[in-house]
Parts: structure tokens; C-alpha cells; sequence
């Protein structure tokens, strides 16, 4: 059997902001003309043209994404700067108000505005996709089908979207409810074959419902446009090396489980309502409750299933070259971007700020998170 490349790539939005006022800002023509001077296609605007997308080259290891990573990430740095701009890495921005954000003017995103109605108005939300490179589609679809039950806890590590609209949801991840509001979201369904995908989505297409499967949108999916499995559970990181951490795993997870296929074994394939329940638990905690482990039979604290979690991948992440990015998934655990926001805005409350000051503390904060690692 041919061992699968296991490239990887990254795609990240951010959102722009007035680093005084800290409110959000459209880009400006002559900041995305700039951006894609530099940048070419590895950049593009998004649904709110207070959005911006990047997405790295194929990388055949973490150290090459880190070096795209960073130019692209510095880029929008420094073009934001001279626009005076600074741009967050945060799933849902503190404080601002979805129906004041002008959508973008492009045919794509006109049509999802026709097809969605009002549900996809409230989409101010930004998200973190990962790409691992896998040639066959047959792998995909058995590898989609098992890689399902570690969506939680990918989903944990990432929280960054504790606020919405100046209110502490209660949640480590409202970008989640948002997005599941949308059609073709949510937990990939269980399919047992490539086959069986395929019709599913030509089904879909022949009837005029979408035109290709680029218009379904689930935690984890075959990319249409590449030879990948596309895990879009995260939430963007403030960070860039948390970013490049959750990465890593998602690499290492695919090549674990090719790893037990060429051993004619597998991930165990439980009930999609049981992974449900999990996902429900990392949206709302993030990583400060634990899991259930359907095998034990029980709530397991996450900084437990972490450890589990760096054995079971540790071979691979040798082999990948990553283990330090594995490793670090212990840091995340007791401090994700959602609780570090929730401290910042503890300590301000706690200082006699007013809630808009609050907010306008943790987009300070989210602001110097971007600079942190370039």
C-alpha cells in the first residue's frame, strides 16, 4: 500500500478592527489590492467585508506551514497597520453587532445570501480549516467516518468565541450555534463507502439544491477542490503556534488511523447522536469539563484525555516531525483562547470597567495574541 502524503494546509479568517475604538472596520479596496499583491490567491475576502482569508500552500510538515503561516499572517499585519487596522484571530468578535456588517459583493457570496435567507446574515463568525492530503477517496471515506469521534476534542482546544454581542454566552464556542444554523452543517454523516458519498451528493446536485459538494459544510469533509479530508470543527486561534498545535493533531490523527488500516484494525465507529453529545460538551465547556469515553464508560477530565490522547499519536508525530506541536496541546488545555478572554474580561469588571470596556479590554488583548508568535 502507498503511504498517503499527509501534506497539510491551513486556512484561517480574521476579522479587522480599529485597534483604538477596538470596533470592527470593513477593509478598505486598497488594503485587500495590497493583500493580494503579496499574497496572490493565498488570500481573499470573505462572506463580511470586515473579513479576511488566508490559506497556506500545501505543506509536506508543520515546519513548512509554520514559515507560510507566518508571511501570511505577518502580511496582514503590516497592510492592516498601514490602513491603521489591526486584525483579530478570534472566532466571534466581543462586542460588535452582526446586522451593522456589510456583506461582500461577489457572485458567491450573493447567492448564499439568496439560498440562506436570514440565517447566514448572523454569520460573523471566523473559522480555522484544516487539510490533510489523502489521494484515494476510498481512504477519505473510511478515514472520515472513524476521525468523526476526536471532532470534540479538537473543537475543545479551540474555543475562542466565549462573547457575542457584549454578552458572556456561557459558551467556550458560540461561532458553533451560529454556523449550525445553516444547512449541510454539523457531524459528517456515517457513510461506509466512497460510493455511497458520492450518490448522496449527486442526489443533491442533480435535483439543483447545490451545484457541487463545495456547498456542504460539515465538521469534516471531503474537499472538493483537493485530494484532502478538510476538518472544520476549530475555532480560528488567536496564536499563531496554537494554530500550527491543533494542526499537528489533525495530521497525526489521520496518519494513527491509516496506521491501524494497514494493520487491518480501526478506530471503533460509535453512534453519531453519542459523538453529538461530546460535541455539545466542547462547545459549551471547552476543555474545562471533561469528554465521555464511550469505551470506559465515563466523564474523563480533558487534561487526562490529552495525555491519552499524545500517546496514542506519538509514533506518528515522530515520523511527521511534530511532536513538539503535540506536546504543546497540554498548554492549551489549561488555558484555551475562550478561558484567557474570560480572565481578561474578569479582570477588568474586576478593576470597576464597564461592560463596554470589558469588551473593548479583550479585543486589546485578542490584538497583541495575533503579534504573539511572528
Amino acid at each position: 500500500m502507498i503511504t498517503p502524503a499527509f501534506s497539510i494546509g491551513i486556512e484561517e479568517e480574521y476579522l479587522l478592527v480599529d485597534p483604538t475604538t477596538c470596533a470592527l472596520v470593513e477593509a478598505p479596496k486598497s488594503l485587500m489590492t495590497a493583500l493580494t499583491q503579496d499574497l496572490g490567491d493565498q488570500v481573499s475576502p470573505e462572506f463580511l467585508q470586515c473579513q479576511v482569508e488566508i490559506g497556506t500552500k500545501p505543506c509536506a510538515t508543520i515546519n513548512d506551514a509554520r514559515d507560510d503561516l507566518k508571511r501570511l499572517r505577518s502580511a496582514v499585519l503590516t497592510r492592516a497597520a498601514d490602513h491603521g487596522l489591526a486584525p483579530i484571530a478570534a472566532s466571534c468578535h466581543p462586542l460588535a453587532d452582526w446586522k451593522k456588517q456589510t456583506p461582500t459583493d461577489k457572485d458567491r457570496y450573493n447567492q448564499l445570501g439568496r439560498d440562506l435567507g436570514g440565517v447566514v446574515r448572523r454569520m460573523l463568525i471566523c473559522g480555522m480549516h484544516v487539510h490533510v492530503g489523502l489521494d484515494d477517496n476510498a481512504l477519505r471515506a473510511d478515514l472520515m467516518r472513524q476521525a468523526s469521534y476526536f471532532l470534540p476534542h479538537l473543537l475543545a482546544l479551540s474555543t475562542s468565541s466565549p462573547f457575542w454581542q457584549g454578552e458572556d454566552t456561557g459558551l467556550a464556542s458560540y461561532r458553533i450555534s451560529v454556523f449550525d444554523n445553516l444547512p449541510r452543517t454539523g457531524l459528517p454523516p456515517q457513510f461506509s463507502t466512497w460510493a455511497e458519498f458520492d450518490r448522496s451528493v449527486q442526489l443533491l446536485v442533480d435535483l439543483g439544491v447545490i451545484e457541487d459538494s463545495s456547498k456542504i459544510w460539515w465538521d469534516l469533509r471531503p474537499s472538493s477542490r483537493f485530494p484532502t479530508l478538510e476538518t472544520r470543527i476549530m475555532d480560528v486561534q488567536p496564536r499563531m503556534e496554537h494554530a500550527l498545535t491543533l494542526a499537528a493533531i489533525t495530521q497525526c490523527l489521520m496518519r494513527m488511523l491509516w496506521r491501524l488500516r494497514v494493520k487491518n484494525q480501526r478506530w471503533r465507529v460509535y453512534d453519531r447522536f453519542l459523538i453529538e453529545e461530546n460535541r455539545w460538551r466542547a462547545q459549551r465547556y471547552g476543555t474545562t469539563e471533561g469528554l465521555i469515553d464511550y469505551g470506559r464508560g465515563e466523564i474523563v477530565p480533558f487534561a487526562e484525555l490529552v495525555e491519552e490522547l499524545i500517546d496514542l499519536l506519538e509514533e506518528d508525530a515522530g515520523v511527521l516531525g511534530c511532536a513538539s506541536e503535540l506536546h504543546r496541546a497540554r498548554d492549551m488545555v489549561k488555558a484555551t483562547s475562550a478561558t484567557r478572554q474570560l480572565a481578561v474580561r474578569n479582570a477588568a469588571r474586576d478593576s470597576g470597567a464597564d461592560k463596554d470596556s470589558q469588551m473593548r479590554a479583550v479585543v486589546t488583548h485578542l490584538i497583541d495574541e495575533f503579534h504573539a508568535d511572528l
